[in-house]
This record gives structure tokens, C-alpha cells and sequence, in this order.
């Protein structure tokens, strides 16, 4: 069995575009057109109906303050975030903070400063603390031990993964116990569903499950392929479709997205995604710690995974500038997803500890 097919992409897919010596010719037709136009004196009577018509429309106008330009129409359709100037306030305003952990509490192997102290600070305040992250290649118990050598006391019953996420949705739909998964991920998947008593070797398979995977190649790429498209009802499950990821504090490295976008390219479906955005895991803590979900502030540094997840759910949501996004990011018109609030890093919270003891 052979596939192929030719890959396209963006708004113009199928569409025949002409070539670009043809384009370059009609563009400088239409210029020596106009040319001719003006050289010729034949656009004055045009040119003076336009003067006579804006002169006109200016009468009519009087002393009326002058639009805007378009940028400022742009910007005035979705109000950019205010900075957090008031962290007493929203600390007060929720009983729980949910932290994305890559960007906001360390960035590949190094904390980010202040973090031991603002996590200390709003467990003296009373605050329930969980660590959600779309990273799925270690395990809840693997994430345990990582906050432990960075010397964060923090529990494997506060901490939440896209593998663990992975393993509870194929728990709540009931995942037959005679199928198995087929996994393109790392030790992290394996481990929580093995945890959930989810076999994932052999055959048949009935889910395949793809996270972010260092030793990707094109034969796991072939066989979850098969699988989704030959195995009649074979679920298609992403951790999440994150572009990037960060490895070290250096620099991005291309995320688990890139993985999941070679499977969807090459079977032409949308996978179930278990991670954020997805309110999968949110709904999960609420149920398990009845929480309500007004009453949760998301902390995140990602805008279309982060912020989103926390605005599916009705949380509030607070961006930090610490990880992928930048202030630019931010306030871009081309952006439309706003946080209720955004700062430097999360130990900006640390502001309230201080009026409290002025």
C-alpha cells in the first residue's frame, strides 16, 4: 500500500496562480496605463470632480474631529490587557492558582527568579496551587522529582501533564481493554498509562496517542498512519500542538505541534487534543478539587494555549512576559487573545506581600 499526493497550503490550496513573469507584465501594463492617463492631462476632469466632492463632504463635516487611522480602528475593536498593578487585589479575587510550569516556574532546567518565594507566599495566603503543562514526556511522579531537584516543594497530587491527561481521557470514554495504543511520545505517556492500566504495545490498536518525541522517525510516522486510517474507529489523541517547547533556557526548539502536524497531514484528520487549550484537564481539577472555575486564576506564557485554556473555562487569566510571549506579541493587532491582566514574571506577585506590610 503506497500514499501520495501533493502538499498544499494556505487560503489560495488548489488554486492555479499565475506565474510571476505574467503577474510582473500585467502590473506594469496597468501602471503605463495610468501613466498615459495623467501624461495626457485626460485625468483633470477626474481629478477635479474628486477636489470638488472632498470640498464638499469638508463643508458638510465643519469642525467634526478627524477619524482615525485605520491602525487605531484596529486597536480600539479588542482592548489590549492592562499591566497587573495591583496584585493584592487579584490574589484576593480567586482561591486558586493554576500555573503552567515551561516559561513561568523554570525555563528548561533553570528556575526563574523569585519563584520559591511567591509560591511560599500564596500558600501562607492560603492558596491552592496546581501545576498544569502540555509537556508530555515525563510522567506526574517524573514532574515530582524535576520541582524537587529545583528545590520546590510541590506534590505529585498539585502537578498535571498532557500524558497524564492522555491516559484520563482514554479513561473516561472507557477505552476498550482489549485494544491497545500505539504511541509516537516518550517515557512520559507510557508510564501514565501504564498507571491507568492502558496497554500500549501489540495489537489491535485502537488509539493512537502522538506528544512530543525526541526520536521521531519515518516509520512511526508510517505505522500511526495505518493505524488512523486502515483500523476502523482507531482514535487519533494529541497532547497538545504546541509549535514550540523549550529543552534549555537558550533558545525554542520546534514543540510537540510539529509531530502531531506530520500525522494530520498525512491521514487528513483533526485529532482529539487532551492538553491545553482543551478544557479536558481544567473540568478534571474542578471535579476532583471542587473548584469553581471563576474562582481559578490561570497563569500562563503562552497566549493560544495558557490564556485560552484559562478563558474556555472562565477563569481568570494572568500572562507572564518570562517565556514565549513578548510584550510586542501582546499588544499586536494581528493578536486576539487577551489575558485580563500581564507582567514580567510571576514573582511580580510578590508586590502584594509587600503592601501588606507596609
Amino acid at each position: 500500500m503506497q500514499a501520495g499526493g501533493v502538499c498544499v497550503s494556505g487560503a489560495q490550496a488548489g488554486v492555479r496562480c499565475a506565474p510571476a513573469r505574467s503577474v510582473a507584465r500585467l502590473a506594469t501594463a496597468k501602471r503605463t496605463d495610468l501613466g498615459s492617463v495623467f501624461k495626457t492631462g485626460h485625468a483633470r476632469p477626474f481629478l477635479a470632480q474628486v477636489s470638488s466632492q472632498v470640498a464638499t463632504k469638508k463643508a458638510e463635516l465643519g469642525d467634526a474631529p478627524r477619524s482615525r487611522s485605520f491602525a487605531a480602528v484596529r486597536m480600539s475593536a479588542g482592548k489590549d490587557a492592562p499591566m497587573l498593578t495591583d496584585a493584592a487585589q487579584l490574589i484576593s479575587s480567586v482561591e486558586t492558582f493554576v500555573f503552567d510550569c515551561d516559561g513561568v516556574i523554570w525555563k528548561g532546567d533553570t528556575l526563574i527568579d523569585g519563584i520559591p518565594e511567591t509560591l511560599d507566599m500564596l500558600r501562607a495566603l492560603g492558596k491552592k496551587l496546581i501545576f498544569v503543562t502540555n509537556n508530555s514526556t515525563k510522567s506526574r511522579k517524573q514532574y515530582g522529582k524535576k520541582f524537587e531537584s529545583l528545590g520546590l516543594d510541590v506534590s505529585e497530587e498539585e502537578i498535571f501533564s498532557s500524558s497524564f491527561a492522555a491516559a484520563g481521557y482514554l479513561k473516561s470514554i472507557d477505552f476498550a481493554a482489549d485494544k491497545k495504543v500505539y504511541i509516537i511520545g516518550e517515557v512520559g505517556i507510557q508510564k501514565e498509562l501504564e498507571q491507568a492500566g492502558i496497554q500500549y504495545l501489540g495489537g489491535p490498536v485502537g488509539a493512537v496517542v502522538v506528544g512530543f518525541d525526541r526520536y521521531l522517525n519515518y516509520y512511526k510516522l508510517q505505522y500511526a498512519t495505518l493505524c488512523i486510517r486502515e483500523n476502523p474507529g482507531c482514535l487519533f489523541i494529541a497532547t497538545n500542538c504546541d509549535a514550540v517547547t523549550h529543552l534549555t533556557d537558550a533558545q525554542e526548539w520546534a514543540g510537540g505541534g510539529s509531530m502531531v502536524g506530520a500525522i494530520k497531514g498525512s491521514t487528513k484528520k483533526e485529532p482529539t487534543v487532551v492538553g491545553k487549550p482543551s478544557t479536558f484537564m481544567l473540568d478534571y481539577l474542578a471535579n476532583k478539587f471542587n473548584i469553581s472555575k471563576t474562582q481559578i486564576c490561570m497563569v500562563g506564557d503562552r497566549l493560544d494555549t495558557d490564556i485560552l485554556f484559562g478563558q474556555n473555562g472562565g477563569c481568570k487569566t494572568l500572562l507572564v512576559l518570562s517565556g514565549v510571549t513578548d510584550l510586542k506579541t501582546l499588544q499586536s493587532p494581528d493578536n486576539s487573545i487577551q489575558p485580563d491582566f500581564y507582567t514580567n514574571q510571576l514573582s511580580d506577585l510578590l508586590a502584594a506581600k509587600k503592601v501588606a506590610t507596609v
